[in-house]
């Protein structure tokens, strides 16, 4: 299955080990001050591997092959950051580099390892094809089971796979709470009339749904893009359905469906209108990964900075691997515009070289909306007691 000579460099060293200088120690300190040991959560951190038999999971060959050269190089910067120089050994690697970043975290929470279901078409067909990655159930539940400090597993159950009610059952009755779905890249249309029992489920169990919203730069067909539109899921809110929107829905434009002309606007504008719809404030929250990313600064992630009254129903996640990605996150950019102080980028940096996952807490902490000031209050760090 793993063809030779595609393996990547060795990577340059990203975990730099021994004390911060006092600065980049001070951030740290500032940034865990009010947060209580031990509750801080990471809703969105994501975990791969690869077996010969397919069975925990695989990468799309496509990603793999140089005959594919964007899909190739943005792999090659995953698993660069990840640490991965064997892929043979990639599970193994990836994850114990998580392990490590983790538990170097002074006084860390858990994260919420995410599975990752395969495309799958209307009449339940799987599509390996069309599928990028795929994390199964079984292996986050195993891991989870085996590192209980560090995660809580997260499953994904695809609506249209015909065992999806099954599956539903099997999971909710061990007690897990969270479904991950990506529609532009996994083919579910929320506001498919043939998944409300799907949502019956959901809700039964007290689950919820963590679903990317808006553009996923992954997928470049418009009938899948179109899928990713927040408005979507007025269906299952409108069932008791817990949904949290990934990266708050901060990529792309999106059709505004209760505009006569249907007119397109950016899709974290969908997001705010439905968290501040009164109907649907006990069930629709938003997590703010990814915000800090280049391609979200600076219109999503000033809004989301200067929308106080949704501030309660934020959470944390970090996206990674992503956040190891130095290519992705600009702190010039960032303090450019204002949204940090550009004394913090050169102790911000170190962090990173130290541990890119204390970075991604540490510079959301230190994030500023640039007229106000307003930052995230603490709440939005701290794991909501429904969801753990």
């Amino acid at each position: 299955m793993i063809s030779p000579g595609i393996n990547p460099a060795p990577p340059p060293p990203l975990f730099v080990k021994g004390p911060l200088k006092p600065r980049a120690q001070q951030l740290v300190d500032e940034s865990f001050r009010d947060i209580p040991a031990g509750k801080q959560v990471d809703y969105h951190t994501h975990i791969l591997t690869l077996d010969k038999k397919k069975t925990d999971g695989y990468v799309n060959p496509g990603l793999l092959t140089w005959r594919h050269p964007i899909k190739r190089l943005k792999t090659y910067f995953y698993m660069r950051a990840s640490l991965i120089t064997d892929l043979a050994k990639a599970g193994t690697q990836y994850l114990d580099r998580l392990v490590k970043l983790i538990r170097a975290i002074p006084h860390h929470g858990k994260h919420y390892l995410l599975a990752f279901d395969q495309h799958y078409d209307r009449d339940g067909t799987a599509r390996p094809e069309k599928t990028e990655f795929y994390v199964s159930n079984e292996y986050v539940w195993k891991v989870a089971q085996r590192y209980p400090d560090l995660f809580i597993p997260a499953i994904s159950i695809h609506p249209y796979r015909k065992d999806a009610l099954q599956e539903l059952d099997r999971w909710g009755k061990l007690g897990v709470k969270l479904i991950k779905w990506l529609p532009n890249a996994q083919g579910m249309d929320a506001s498919d009339s043939r998944l409300d029992s799907y949502y019956k489920k959901v809700r039964e169990y007290g689950m919820t749904i963590l679903t990317h919203v808006g553009e996923e730069q992954a997928v470049h067909a418009k009938e899948d893009q179109r899928l990713g539109n927040p408005l979507l899921f007025r269906r299952p809110l409108e069932q008791g359905v817990k949904i949290m929107m990934a990266h708050g829905g901060s990529l792309g434009v999106c059709e505004d469906f209760d505009y006569p002309k249907q007119r397109k606007i950016p899709c974290y504008e969908l997001v705010l209108r439905l968290m501040r719809q009164p109907k649907y404030q006990k069930q629709l929250s938003a997590d703010i990964s990814a915000m800090t990313q280049s391609n979200r600064v600076p219109k999503p992630l000033i809004a989301f900075l200067a929308a106080t009254d949704v501030h309660n129903r934020l959470v944390n996640g970090s996206d990674y691997p992503l956040p190891a990605v130095n290519l992705v996150i600009s702190l010039e950019k960032l303090a450019n515009y204002r949204l940090i102080n550009r004394v913090d980028v050169i102790p911000l940096r170190e962090i990173f070289y130290h541990n890119p996952l204390l970075f991604d807490f540490v510079l959301k902490r230190r994030l500023k909306h640039p007229e106000t000031g307003q930052r995230f209050p603490a709440n939005v760090f701290i794991g909501k007691n429904d969801s753990n």
